[in-house]
């Protein structure tokens, strides 16, 4: 008798295990983290090292009490008078580099009176090849990030409108940051970014979306993107998606795979779209 209950314990056990292995091989295979990508040798090759950048920018790195006892930081480019307007820059896998600082720097140019914070999601940590960037990209603790851009958002304000746009890496953290942001988000712009997966996830979410994706992307595929619109809207979201005949990352000017005019396209529907939302 002990012998039978002992096998059925067993057994009941393994049947446990394998369905929780089932169902974390489902969530992965549903993941939202670009971290899945990070060993992936054509991803790798899809990311050359970055062109360098003559930064030139009246910005500066700022720092920030974050909720779980840290500070995190961030590249400003404020106005000169008060402002109730952010727009938050999330970096590539890369890192907060001067390519996305000089980025910044444009938006920052180009919308009036919109204080401008290119998070630093690394907290201080740059690559300058695929492989360490890859690295960086894995070891990313989703708390610690979301302390990061709850810290941003302290200090924007409590009255703060927050707009957000990132790059790859970056663009799903900016629908992650636009999400967190609750009542305070103003809209997010998202290139080629994995988005969330689940109903769930988005279902707090309280900005328009504007998707920029590319149509030849091996990774977030257009198959990706028609379920995240179609999911979207299902959850009663406003999103516009616009698809390119191009590569991922075609809108980065340091990438060999930059196609100037789908970039340059993207970059105006983008620009609009801030500018209606800040």
């Amino acid at each position: 008798m002990i012998k039978f209950r002992l096998f059925t314990l067993f057994c009941l056990a393994a049947f446990l295990w394998n369905c929780a292995n089932t169902d974390s091989t489902a969530k992965e295979s549903k993941s939202d983290n670009m971290a899945q990508f990070a060993n992936d040798e054509k991803f790798k090759d899809a990311h050359e090292e970055p062109s360098p950048t003559e930064l030139s920018s009246s910005g500066s790195m700022i720092e920030f009490d974050t909720p779980d006892g840290q500070t995190g930081s961030a590249f400003a480019i404020l106005p000169s008078g008060e402002t109730k307007s952010y727009l938050f820059v999330i970096h590539e896998w890369w890192g907060l580099n001067d390519n996305i600082k000089q980025e910044a720097q444009k938006y920052a140019d180009s919308l009036d009176n919109v204080a401008i914070l290119a998070l630093d999601i690394y907290d201080g940590k740059v690559a300058d090849n695929p492989d360490d960037a890859g690295q960086l990209m894995q070891g990313i603790q989703e708390d610690r990030a979301k302390a990061i851009i709850n810290g941003a958002l302290t200090y924007a304000g409590d009255d703060a409108k927050v707009a957000t746009i990132g790059w790859c890496f970056g663009g799903g953290w900016s629908l992650k940051s636009s999400i967190i942001a609750g009542d305070k988000a103003a809209g997010c712009v998202m290139y080629y970014g994995m988005p969330v997966q689940e109903k769930e996830a988005i279902a707090p979410l309280k900005a328009d979306i504007l998707g920029i994706f590319a149509e030849n992307d091996g990774w977030i595929t257009p198959e990706v993107v028609t379920n995240f619109e179609t999911m979207a809207k299902d959850a009663g979201k406003v999103i516009t998606v616009h698809q390119y005949d191009a590569d991922h990352a075609f809108a980065n000017p340091s990438s060999p795979r930059y196609l100037k005019e789908a970039a340059q396209d993207a970059n105006s529907k983008a620009l609009a779209f801030l500018r209606t939302k800040l």
